[in-house]
Order: C-alpha cells, then sequence, then structure tokens
C-alpha cells in the first residue's frame, strides 16, 4: 500500500482549473453534437443515424481517453442529453425537431447506450508507484 492509503478511501477533491475547463468545453461540444446529430439523423435516415451516433461515440471515448478518466465521457454525454431533451419537447405552436419514427428513437436510446458504454471503458484512477505492483 502507499503511503496515501486505498484509493477509495481518499477524500474527493474539486478539480484543477484546467481540468474543470476541458470539461466545460467536453459538455458544450456534446450539445453542439447532440444537436448536430438530431439534424443530420433525420435529413439522410440509414446514414444519418449512423453518422450521428458514431459522432457521439466519437466524442464520449475522445473525451475519456484525452482527459484520462470517465468524467471525459460523463461531460460530453450530459451536453449531448440536455441538448437532446431539449430538442425533444414541443414548442407551443406545435414544432417539433424530432418525429415519431423508428430513427429518432434509435439516436435517443442508441446515443445514451453509448454513453454509458464509454463511461464505462474511460480509464478510472489508478494508483501511482512501484509498490502497488504485484512481485514488487
Amino acid at each position: 500500500m502507499s503511503d496515501r492509503g486505498p484509493m477509495l478511501a481518499q477524500p474527493l477533491r474539486p478539480p484543477s482549473g484546467g481540468r474543470a475547463a476541458a470539461c466545460l468545453g467536453l459538455l458544450l461540444l456534446g450539445a453542439v453534437t447532440g444537436v448536430a446529430g438530431a439534424l443530420v439523423q433525420s435529413g439522410w435516415f440509414p446514414g444519418g443515424l449512423l453518422l450521428a451516433l458514431a459522432g457521439a461515440a466519437g466524442l464520449f471515448l475522445g473525451g475519456a481517453r484525452a482527459l484520462g478518466s470517465r468524467a471525459g465521457a460523463v461531460a460530453p454525454a450530459a451536453g449531448w442529453m440536455i441538448a437532446v431533451v431539449l430538442l425533444t419537447s414541443g414548442r407551443p405552436e406545435g414544432d417539433f425537431l424530432f418525429g415519431a419514427g423508428i430513427g429518432s428513437y434509435l439516436f435517443l436510446l442508441g446515443g445514451m447506450a453509448l454513453a454509458v458504454i464509454c463511461a464505462t471503458l474511460g480509464p478510472g484512477r489508478q494508483p501511482v508507484g512501484d509498490d502497488v505492483r504485484l512481485g514488487k
């Protein structure tokens, strides 16, 4: 064991300034990706849906790899979810962006599933030092 104790027993620390700015940038980029995906998925149905989901998956997984933590996948997923949920609500005039077709449901459910998958695959925090390796 290291002198800092096990990772689960450590107190939560607020993210550093650069890390918080990166998470905020990823949140905004996730919102932009959600709006763009909502427009593309219905425009070119089979290909647009795949393109929108591939873009979302790339952003979620890329954010996790860029920050080296699961927060890198959660931040753009939260932005994506906020944008998509706001776009699903209808306006009083009757305008709406999402139709009631299979493509819209696949986009919503597929994006949520990709967010969970990419957040799960994101690298967690690992202990550092030579004493955490077996056999040393």
